[in-house]
């Protein structure tokens, strides 16, 4: 696997007493030192937002591919089928004339004591009287 240079090590020198990144760390000191260096790069809650974009970038994916198919158990010829599912931006839904969606950003939604949420949509397709049907962009929920 390539190593990518993302300024880490330049960092680290004048914080870890000369150390590689990949020396051990074997006392409080060196855990101290290289905090400041650490923050510098991924601040304090980059690993939270990078865990969130994982998790719904993929593991909703893998979530939901791997209970793809729902079978009916009183009609044996229905099933339902996720083929797709997306988390969208974060937004409001202003109920104006043409009920327009806009985006919100989290301190709107504490200074008016709002939910800051994003949709979720799927596409599915089923079979109805023989026939399959296919949607798009169905709802399924906030989060």
């Amino acid at each position: 696997m390539p190593t990518v240079d993302d300024g880490f090590e330049a960092l680290l020198e004048p914080f870890y007493n000369g150390k590689k990144l990949t020396d051990p760390i074997s006392t409080k000191e060196d855990k101290f030192q290289l905090l400041p260096a650490f923050l510098k790069v991924k601040g304090l809650v980059k690993q939270h937002i990078d865990s969130y974009n994982f998790f719904v970038e993929q593991e909703i994916k893998d979530i939901v591919r791997a209970n793809r198919t729902i079978r009916s158990e009183v009609d044996s010829n229905f099933w339902l089928e996720f083929t797709d599912i997306r988390v969208d931006s974060p937004r409001r839904q202003d109920w104006t004339d043409n009920k327009s969606h806009s985006e919100v950003t989290p301190m709107e939604c504490r200074l008016r004591d709002m939910t800051y949420a994003a949709p979720i949509f799927v596409d599915i397709q089923y079979i109805r009287d023989k026939q399959r049907i296919v949607r798009k962009n169905v709802p399924l929920g906030r989060m």
